[in-house]
């Protein structure tokens, strides 16, 4: 059984609750255990949450959800590409999936509200797909074989 973590944010949390609503039910389906879920302030304190989920044994992948609503300035640029940035150097280093269900930059609350089920589910499958492959993986550089993973 795969075991996640999820972080999410609570900015926005209109939108967010109902991405951890959907996460939760989705892994639940998928058979996937859900061993934290980890609510921070924002989007940008994501990193932090997923970098502690990582160094813990009982995480195989963690799944980031949250919604960054684009304002009147670029700053919904600034915090979701150095936190997109940050998550996937934070899988490289940990050897753990780190999923992007993060919505935005550039979407207005009515798009991030249309895009709930599908950045929810799409993040909880990912995780869990990628943590599979990998295992995979693993049996096959111990076996010498080289093979198509899917």
């Amino acid at each position: 059984m795969v075991r996640l973590g999820i972080v999410a944010s609570e900015f926005n949390y209109d939108v967010t609750y109902l991405m951890l609503q959907k996460a939760l039910s989705h892994a639940r389906f998928l058979g996937a255990e859900v061993t934290h879920v980890v609510k921070v302030p924002g989007v940008f304190e994501v990193p932090l949450a997923v970098k502690r989920l990582l160094e813990t044994a009982d995480v195989d992948a963690v799944v980031t959800l949250g919604a960054v609503i684009q304002g009147e300035t670029k700053h919904d640029e600034l915090v979701a590409n150095q936190t997109a940035r940050k998550l996937m150097d934070l899988g490289l280093e940990y050897g753990k999936p780190v999923t992007l269900g993060i919505i935005g930059p550039g979407a207005s609350r009515m798009q991030a509200l249309e895009r709930v089920e599908d950045y929810a589910r799409r993040a909880v499958e990912a995780a869990l797909k990628m943590v599979q492959r990998l295992q995979k993986l693993e049996t096959l550089s111990y076996e010498g074989k080289t093979l198509d993973i899917e």
